[in-house]
C-alpha cells in the first residue's frame, strides 16, 4: 500500500514514517488505540495501522481537509484503520473519545500559538489515565535553532501564516506539564526533527 498515485501524497510522511515508526515501537506496541491528530494524507495512519494489526489507529483532521485524509483510508480497507474524524483543536469539544496514545506529527508548528494552546487543553478529553502523547517535528531550543535550515523553514512558516512557526521545546513542555503530561524523552530524528514522548498522569 501506499503507492497508489491517485491518492493524496506527502513526501515528508513517505520519508519519515520509518524512523518515525522504528522510535514508537516500544511505545505502541503496549498499547490498543491511538489517536492521531492532524493527519493529512493519511500515510501514517496506513503505515501503522498496517505495522501494527491490533492497533486501532483512528486519523482525524479539520473538516475541511477530512476528504482528504479519508481518500487513502478508504483505498485501505484496513480493519483497524477506521473512517477519519474531524477535529479541530479550538473547538471546545473535540468528541473523538478516549485512546492510549495520541500522536501529532509536524501540525504544533502550522497552528498558531493559541491553537497550541488549545491542543494541550483539549488532551484530557481524549487521553486515557497512563496514556502517551507522542509529538513529531522541528523545535527550537532555548529560543534557538538547532540548525540553520530549521531557521530558514520557520521563515517560510511565517511568510505563509504570520501565526506560524517553530516551538519552543520548553514552551510545549510547559503546556504539557499544566495540563497533567509529565515528559519522558527527546529523541532525535532525522532532517533536523525530534520526537518527544510524554505521558498522562
Amino acid at each position: 500500500m501506499g503507492s497508489n498515485p491517485a491518492l493524496p501524497f506527502s513526501q515528508a510522511s513517505e520519508n519519515n514514517k520509518l524512523p518515525i515508526l522504528e522510535t514508537v515501537k516500544p511505545y505502541l506496541s503496549t498499547v490498543n488505540s491511538v489517536l492521531e491528530i492532524g493527519s493529512g494524507t493519511a500515510q501514517h495512519g496506513e503505515y501503522f495501522a498496517e505495522s501494527f494489526p491490533r492497533l486501532i489507529w483512528q486519523c482525524t483532521d479539520i473538516p475541511a481537509h477530512l476528504d482528504i485524509t479519508q481518500q487513502r483510508i478508504s483505498a485501505s480497507s484496513l480493519v483497524n484503520l477506521p473512517p477519519a474524524k474531524p477535529l479541530n483543536v479550538d473547538d471546545s469539544d473535540w468528541n473523538c473519545g478516549r485512546y492510549d496514545c495520541v500522536f501529532s506529527a509536524n501540525s504544533l508548528h502550522i497552528m498558531s500559538a493559541a491553537s497550541v494552546e488549545n491542543f494541550f487543553r483539549g488532551l484530557n478529553q481524549s487521553l486515557k489515565k497512563s496514556a502517551w502523547l507522542i509529538l513529531y517535528g522541528p523545535f527550537k531550543y532555548s529560543g534557538a535553532f538547532t540548525t540553520e535550515s530549521n531557521a530558514r523553514f520557520d521563515v517560510w512558516l511565517k511568510q505563509q501564516n504570520p501565526a506560524s512557526g517553530v516551538r519552543d521545546f520548553e514552551w510545549v513542555c510547559e503546556l504539557a506539564e499544566a495540563n497533567g503530561l509529565s515528559f519522558q524523552i527527546d529523541n532525535p530524528m532525522p532532517a533536523n526533527n525530534q520526537l518527544l514522548v510524554f505521558c498522562y498522569a
